[in-house]
């Protein structure tokens, strides 16, 4: 049964995108796919092998990204971030996060289903359903993907409820310019079976050095987000209509937190708080 949904779900994206040429037209969508049903970090090992490269699980303080200073161009600074802000994308494996959900009651029930026929039985996009899901915790592990020289070029951070070892979300994070962009974006990528679902994020500086990262809706090429499968010996893409906005910021006290809202066609469907902690 389960195996008929996932098809069904790859032939539903695949009839709402375009055909795509990864190697060649479209290489900005290139990203690592699961092999399996179930996620997890069985993608890593992959990826490494199709950068030329290594997985490397002993780096100290290893970050989502090497460096923010990546993100610089038109319009953003990386020096302007609040020093907080900019140690957690560098060294994310130094915090600790703690988590709080609340969905809007139109797409709860949407999110249930989704949730119960995908997200946990494939560990992967499993959002948190109710507060009480994240109130142990959770518990999150940074893997570097270098390349043969050793440079940082992908970073996967699996994160997981610690009160029963389920894997939540499972992303590869880099930066990446999209085609005709004047400067680059924060790109996500959750594996799934013959497929993924990919983020790219527009990065900001705040006045108050705060980060806001956002996915509008846009033209297909634009920051947002896409579903990618892999059906028939083809790769189809599509533009999907969720849209997220991230805000890293310092509160009155000087603790680290993200606000991070999560639309489906414009309309509010899930609010997630994050508490950043160092050590």
């Amino acid at each position: 049964m389960m195996p008929l949904l996932d098809l069904g779900s790859r032939k539903l994206w695949r009839a709402l995108g375009r055909p795509v040429d990864l190697a060649g037209e479209h290489p900005w969508l290139r990203a690592p796919t699961s092999t399996g049903a179930v996620v997890r970090d069985g993608w890593l090992a992959a990826e490494a092998d199709r950068q030329g490269g290594y997985v490397d699980e002993e780096s100290p303080g290893a970050g989502l990204l090497p460096s923010m200073a990546a993100l610089d161009g038109p319009g953003f600074r990386a020096v302007d971030l609040a020093p907080e802000v900019r140690d957690f994308y560098e060294h994310t494996s130094d915090w600790r996060v703690e988590v709080w959900s609340s969905w809007a009651p139109w797409a709860w029930p949407g999110g249930e289903l989704v949730s119960r026929l995908f997200g946990k039985r494939v560990e992967q996009l499993a959002l948190p359903m109710r507060p009480l899901d994240v109130a142990h915790g959770m518990d999150s592990r940074v893997s570097v993907i270098r390349d043969a020289a050793g440079r940082q070029v992908a970073a996967g951070w699996l994160r997981a409820l610690r009160a029963t070892g389920e894997v939540v979300f499972s992303g590869c994070y880099s930066v990446r310019t999209l085609p005709g962009a004047d400067r680059p974006s924060v790109h996500v990528a959750f594996p799934l079976e013959s497929g993924n679902v990919q983020v790219f994020l527009r990065p900001r500086v705040l006045p108050d050095g705060s980060f806001r990262l956002d996915s509008p809706p846009g033209p297909f090429g634009a920051d947002g987000a896409y579903v990618v499968v892999e059906d028939g010996g083809r790769t189809h893409a599509s533009r999907a209509p969720v849209h997220e906005t991230f805000h890293v910021h310092l509160d009155d006290r000087g603790v680290l937190r993200t606000d991070h809202e999560l639309r489906m066609w414009g309309a509010t469907a899930m609010r997630l708080h994050y508490k950043l902690e160092r050590g």
